[in-house]
């Protein structure tokens, strides 16, 4: 039986970074945008994409576009919430262009690809996400990523399709595969370091804003204002899997403190 093109790009999945990087497309309006990114991706070597509330799919102009790369469609998963899309992750990038007040600089794409390819190589699973074509991301989907990324596009004409976007982005992944040069940050650097997946970051941040709620430290008509800085502070320092449950259990004390006697 001949393989199909996505048999072949997922040959020794196992050991290829590329496996564990997801695309995510969030309420894309226009089908034929799901079928150019399928191309664009299989072009790379990514096979693994999700939709989150597409207008239309399946449809027939999605296969058209996608030429030869409809087993990724065939695969796609299409979910309803973008929670559902990156639960599993233990990165998560945000395509965008909407200007913020908070958090940090975008980074830029080649510096994300080198990045996200550091963390799959340690087994973590990454995801990019991109909005919708309209619109792009919200902010409350914003908040749900732990960084964002700019193409550096031409400031007099800055429109950039949505597979076009994708297409960038999976090149700089391939880019960085293929030439073996990962730029990380020191910590991802150590074999003992592993990302908690975003589901667990976003239990720690709804517990976080129950306990600052029930103190008073946080406004509880406008919570979000001061919990997108502290999302910014803590995306930014990474905290691993352990650390975080560091963390969770700090917070658990402070709701259900124990009578310890403190030594003078």
């Amino acid at each position: 039986m001949n393989s199909s093109p996505l048999d072949s790009a997922s040959t020794g999945a196992a050991a290829d970074p590329l496996s564990q990087v997801r695309i995510v497309l969030v309420s894309t309006q226009h089908p034929g945008n799901i079928g150019s990114t399928a191309r664009a991706m299989l072009t790379m070597g990514l096979t693994d994409l999700v939709l989150v509330n597409p207008d239309r799919f399946p449809h027939p102009q999605a296969r058209a576009n996608a030429t030869h790369a409809t087993d990724v469609l065939d695969r796609a998963r299409v979910v309803k919430t973008l929670d559902e899309a990156v639960s599993d992750c233990g990165w998560v990038v945000a395509l965008s262009a909407r200007p913020r007040h908070l958090g940090d600089a975008p980074l830029q794409p080649w510096d994300s690809a080198d990045k996200a390819l550091g963390l799959a190589r340690q087994g973590a699973r990454v995801a990019l996400v991109f909005g919708c074509e309209r619109t792009g991301l919200t902010n409350d989907e914003l908040d749900h990523c732990h960084a964002t990324t700019l193409i550096p596009t031409n400031p007099d004409f800055s429109s950039l399709n949505l597979s076009q976007a994708v297409q960038v982005m999976c090149y700089e992944l391939r880019r960085s595969t293929v030439q073996g040069q990962v730029t990380t940050a020191a910590k991802d650097g150590h074999p003992w370091y592993a990302p908690p997946s975003a589901d667990d970051v976003e239990r720690f941040y709804e517990h976080l804003q129950r306990l600052l709620l029930s103190t008073g430290f946080i406004d509880p008509s406008n919570p979000r204002h001061l919990m997108r800085r502290l999302r910014t502070f803590f995306n930014r320092a990474a905290p691993d899997r352990n650390e975080l449950n560091i963390l969770r259990g700090i917070l658990t004390s402070f709701e259900k403190p124990k009578n310890r006697r403190v030594p003078l």
